[in-house]
């Protein structure tokens, strides 16, 4: 195994890992923000208020985009197995 094959194996990794918590991540900021807002406009400071939106949004983002998700996972992984006999010597 040479450090360029594990240099490429993280950078893929990495990349994979980004895009598919990036979304949800992106989605509960976005909700987060806008609800601060809210709450910052009309004084209201109650705790279920800043949570019970940006679960349900991370819900649904999660929901929608699963199988696009487990698709970029499933094509790492099988990458990744492919590449192993390359490497065992």
């Amino acid at each position: 195994m040479t450090p360029e094959f594990v240099r490429g194996i993280s950078e893929e990794m990495f990349k994979t890992t980004m895009l598919v918590a990036g979304p949800p991540l992106l989605v509960g900021l976005v909700v987060g923000v806008l609800v601060g807002f809210f709450q910052t406009i009309t004084q209201i400071q109650e705790f279920t208020l800043t949570f019970v939106p940006k679960m349900l949004a991370v819900f649904v983002c999660l929901f929608l985009l699963m199988p696009w998700m487990a698709g970029k996972l499933m094509a790492f992984t099988t990458n990744l197995i492919q590449q192993i006999p390359n490497y065992i010597r």
